[in-house]
């Protein structure tokens, strides 16, 4: 299962995980991608419900799907902050508990993989809602890694840097973009393929070892 699997990261998670053989299924808002697609608003209990009960097993999630909305902490409504946080924090809390149910239930572990961010640990500025989601799924992940390590339920964070995706489009000009992207260490972006890898290898039994980590993929965005 990979939320926000059409389109960005997401899309290219659900293209990593088919490739190693896995059965994918996208749970977004709007179809794309190669794999099988089912409506989901995971912000809304009900709708993830639904989905999990339609799937005869949940061995995988990636919890991808994300939402930003930029402003000032002095100018930011409440109602943009709700909105933020239906979707990068309550959604990965629903669908992270669900799919553990389910995984306790099967009784053969599993593997949940949290695709955070940067921003969870760099204060950026504009980005109040943004940067407490992602710091609280990173704590959240840990601790539901400690409650399910007895079930052998993994559960790991994967935190992007600046990432070549759809989205930074909203925010940024193309030219912004490459001139940016050539001042960080790395001389570029992340392409989505990029940190699909790190999601690919912390959901497959390569990492049978790993659970309660945070693995950084940035090329060096966050070093001084």
């Amino acid at each position: 299962m990979v939320t926000g699997g059409s389109r960005g990261i997401g899309l290219a998670a659900a293209i990593e995980l088919a490739r190693e053989g896995w059965e994918v299924v996208n749970a977004d808002l709007e179809p794309g991608g190669a794999a099988r697609f089912v409506r989901t608003d995971v912000s809304d209990r009900a709708s993830v419900e639904q989905l999990f009960a339609g799937l005869p097993r949940v061995d995988v999630l990636v919890n991808n799907a994300a939402r930003s909305i930029r402003s000032p902490f002095l100018e930011v409504s409440v109602e943009d902050v709700e909105r933020v946080w239906a979707v990068a924090l309550w959604g990965v809390f629903h669908c992270s508990q669900v799919a553990a149910r389910r995984m306790v239930h099967q009784g053969t572990g599993g593997s949940i993989v949290v695709v955070s961010s940067v921003h969870a640990e760099r204060a950026y500025p504009n980005s109040t809602a943004y940067n407490g989601a992602k710091a609280a799924v990173n704590h959240m992940a840990r601790t539901w890694a400690a409650e399910l390590a007895p079930h052998r339920i993994r559960v790991n964070c994967v935190e992007p840097g600046w990432t070549d995706t759809p989205g930074e489009r909203s925010y940024f000009s193309e030219q912004q973009i490459q001139e940016q992207g050539a001042r960080l260490p790395w001389g570029r972006l992340a392409e989505p393929a990029e940190i699909a890898s790190a999601i690919g290898f912390l959901a497959s039994p390569r990492a049978s070892y790993i659970t309660g980590s945070v693995l950084r993929v940035d090329g060096g965005f966050t070093l001084p």
